[in-house]
């Protein structure tokens, strides 16, 4: 008997919304390892809201959220706060019931700018990290680093001479400007969108933009990422920022550098002779891939990198386990969203750009945690 289609409107629901979820769902161990490392920021976020006043959105429900945009691949907040409302996923891993009501995405992103600009997700990171299950996972002693090109929510036409001259776009909505035989750089130029996005590209051929530049520190034992910064774009913008995320990692929790010697991998962009003696002075071995190009005399560079480190087996380990960072990069630019920023400002992009740096660990540490389980 074929059954018809009758439209019943119930007023009341008498399942649990714990019970509408499937027990293997993979978000599930996620939610679990989330719960875990907000218990432990609950000090963290009575620092930074007043006694007083009305309630805001809890920080909780807000990092959820966010780490639910990038799951997902949810492109705006508004869009966010429209699944949220219908997605009984999305309103279970938050910690909504099915008669909360969902926030305005205005006040959500005014509220979730206060966590960005706080270092939140340094400490999300830093505790997700230390958890005993997690903590057994990450290698201590091989590190490889590397960076990417984000390009910055500002267009071509918005990079016009500090002094005010130059011409401007013509009428319209989306007017046009000739840049033909106009020399532009960073030292005279600077966006409107954007003052804090640079003029870069990443090699010879390659056409220049307006970025930010992303840097990520991986473990290489199973391929996590324990680092990551975002700085303005420069040519020495990467060696740089590893050295920072290097002297971090090495750190204890009562701030004592450890004396044990690490390996670095990295690309042949990082064989300079300053990184290299910097590398050494904190007892890293620096297992960088050697930069012999020719020169257009004929001569060869001379690399930094001398036969005592490249002769031994686990030179050539650091150099195919260094690859893998590539997957955290095509990772939040492909799911995370992060190809090109929605947020303006150094501050803001370095928040979101962490918080797709932990996305991409808790969608990867669930599965290393199975064989063990």
């Amino acid at each position: 008997m074929r059954g018809g289609p009758e439209e019943t409107k119930q007023f009341f629901s008498y399942v649990d919304i714990e019970d509408r979820i499937a027990g293997d769902h993979p978000l599930r161990a996620i939610r679990a390892l989330v719960e875990e490392v907000l218990e432990g920021l609950s000090a963290t976020f009575s620092k930074l809201y007043s006694h007083t006043g009305r309630p805001s959105i809890p920080p909780e429900h807000l990092l959820k959220a966010s780490l639910l945009q990038a799951f997902f691949t949810v492109r705006s907040e508004r869009q966010l706060m429209e699944q949220i409302n219908y997605n009984i996923l999305f309103r279970w891993f938050v910690g909504l019931s099915l008669d909360d009501r969902v926030w305005d995405a205005s006040v959500f992103s005014k509220n979730r700018e206060r966590l960005m600009q706080a270092d939140v997700g340094c400490a999300f990171m830093s505790r997700l990290l230390n958890l005993p299950q997690v903590k057994g996972l990450l290698s201590s002693e091989h590190f490889s680093v590397d960076g990417t090109l984000i390009d910055a929510w500002a267009s071509m036409k918005s990079f016009v001479p500090k002094d005010g001259s130059g011409e401007p776009p013509s009428q319209g909505r989306n007017g046009e400007r000739n840049f033909r035989s106009e020399k532009r750089s960073n030292a005279t130029h600077a966006s409107t969108t954007d003052p804090d996005a640079q003029l870069f590209r990443k090699g010879n051929g390659q056409s220049s933009r307006l970025c930010f530049m992303g840097h990520a520190l991986m473990e290489n034992r199973n391929g996590l990422i324990v680092d990551c910064e975002l700085t303005k774009a420069s040519g020495t913008a990467e060696r740089e920022a590893a050295l920072t995320m290097i002297r971090r990692s090495r750190k204890t929790r009562n701030r004592k550098v450890r004396r044990s010697r690490v390996t670095l991998g990295a690309d042949k962009g990082f064989d300079v002779q300053d990184f290299v003696l910097a590398l050494k002075g904190q007892q890293v071995t620096p297992h960088i891939a050697i930069n012999a190009r020719a020169y257009s005399t004929g001569t060869v560079r001379k690399t930094a990198v001398d036969g005592r480190t490249t002769r031994h087996t686990g030179y050539d380990l650091s150099q195919r386990c260094r690859k893998r960072i590539e997957e955290s990069f095509g990772w939040i630019k492909t799911i995370g969203g992060a190809a090109k920023l929605k947020l303006r400002g150094l501050a803001k992009a370095k928040g979101f750009f962490t918080f797709q740096m932990i996305a991409y660990n808790l969608i990867r540490i669930p599965k290393l945690l199975e064989p063990a389980a």
